[in-house]
């Protein structure tokens, strides 16, 4: 077994077990990709089993804390049974949704391994070296623990070229035809330029032969469509159930006629706020094929399409105009995508921040609700409340924390991996 010895004094977060080893704590050893390693502190004292990754900045993720651990197949069925296990006492699937994370990367004790589970079908990410190595053996684990034949996989994400990993996207096991995978390159977005809001044409009739891939959600008694193939991630940010739920008691209870739903890819809170009473959601995203989603989910849902306004722009050159057209709303809702995925880009994403805030609180109504959040892990709770309230304070309003919101508890949120929080939010009331 190939050893990694740590520098002085950097053991001590291992000790405390976090996962994650720096390239810069390490003195001296290598290994090939995802080959498990044994970590040694500065004086030779086993500290961890961990998976080895040349090319990462997290160059060794660790897998085990115990000496006598053997790191070979039993012991990814043993965690996956364990994570499956902990989804089971939580008791989301079936009775609150058919829609539930069943593993959850380090938090499980499976780092760089994420799947989700979409009634009969799992959708997998497998995005460090050494869950690629294991990537066998865990796919066997999870389809004999939960008896589901169908495993559709999503590494796409550019947390894989960090590792030095291909793209992969297609069936792994199961599926309609073949289980082979389609490589696919991870490229650089594109810069989008501002646009102006255009009507979204509701999508066309389902076709006679289904994509495989198409599925439905269900949750809280609400349907929404989404695509494996197409939709971000593993298909659906199933992280938002419970604020969704949330967004829509508080549209029922506080009488909101009038909501704006930002970034809000195919509709969830659309959906959360017609079924709370709305009478009318205008929803903004950049993603045509996304707003053609959220419409069909809301004509699934069996609400009035005329309740439902889609706008194809850039929520920050939206929000501007909506502000100079002296509009309002009663309830508006944040949810952009990751600003800042690392510390390093924390002060320019909160710049961004405290900019939709600024406008969102502005164009709020007195006594209206905002839901804002981030789903960067390099922006703590702490640091977003105060981004917040800076807006609050350059807009010239104030208001009351409702509630401090955070991702649903299938994706837990560990003592000794607090990076794992990446998705937190506020639930304000804005002063009347």
């Amino acid at each position: 077994m190939k050893a990694i010895r740590l520098r002085e004094g950097k053991e001590r977060s291992l000790l405390r077990r976090h996962p994650w080893v720096f390239e810069g704590s390490i003195a001296r050893g290598r290994a090939d990709a995802g080959e498990t390693v044994r970590v040694e502190a500065a004086d030779g004292r086993f500290l961890a089993w961990g998976a080895y990754s040349p090319e990462s900045l997290i160059r060794v993720r660790a897998w085990a804390f115990d000496e006598a651990e053997r790191i070979a197949p039993a012991f990814f069925d043993g965690r996956v049974a364990r994570a499956l296990a902990l989804r089971a006492h939580l008791g989301i699937f079936p009775a609150v949704s058919n829609g539930v994370r069943l593993v959850h990367g380090e938090a499980d004790g499976l780092p760089g391994f994420i799947v989700d589970r979409y009634a009969d079908t799992l959708c997998a990410q497998v995005l460090s070296a050494g869950a690629e190595r294991w990537r066998e053996d865990l796919a066997d684990a999870l389809l004999r623990h939960t008896g589901c034949t169908r495993l559709y996989e999503r590494s796409d994400t550019s947390a894989r070229q960090r590792e030095g990993l291909a793209a992969r996207s297609g069936w792994w096991r199961g599926g309609p035809v073949a289980t082979g995978h389609v490589s696919v390159p991870v490229s650089t977005p594109v810069p989008l330029p501002e646009s102006v809001s255009v009507p979204v044409p509701a999508p066309a009739a389902a076709a006679t032969h289904p994509s495989p891939t198409a599925l439905t959600l269900t949750e809280h008694g609400w349907q929404l469509g989404l695509d494996l193939a197409l939709g971000h991630k593993t298909g659906y940010y199933l992280d938002q159930r419970d604020n969704r739920a949330h967004f829509s008691r508080w549209v029922r209870h506080f009488g909101l006629q009038r909501v704006l739903n930002c970034y809000c890819y195919t509709g969830g809170f659309t959906v959360a706020a017609l079924a709370g009473g709305a009478a009318q959601v205008d929803s903004v995203d950049s993603s045509a094929p996304a707003l053609a989603q959220l419409q069909a989910n809301v004509a699934l849902n069996g609400f009035d399409l005329a309740r439902s306004a889609v706008h194809d722009a850039d929520v920050n050159a939206f929000l501007r105009a909506q502000l100079q057209a002296g509009a309002q709303f009663d309830a508006i809702v944040l949810d952009p995508p990751k600003f800042a995925p690392t510390a390093a880009h924390a002060e320019r994403a909160a710049r961004a921040y405290k900019d939709i805030n600024r406008l969102a609180l502005m164009l709020l109504a007195p006594g209206g609700l905002l839901l804002s959040f981030s789903c960067s892990g390099g922006i703590s709770a702490d640091l977003f409340h105060k981004i917040v309230a800076g807006a609050a304070h350059d807009a010239g309003v104030d208001g009351a924390i409702l509630q401090r919101l955070e991702g649903a508890a299938d994706h837990p949120t560990t003592l000794v991996f607090p990076e794992g929080e990446y998705l937190k939010g506020l639930a304000i009331l804005k002063s009347a």
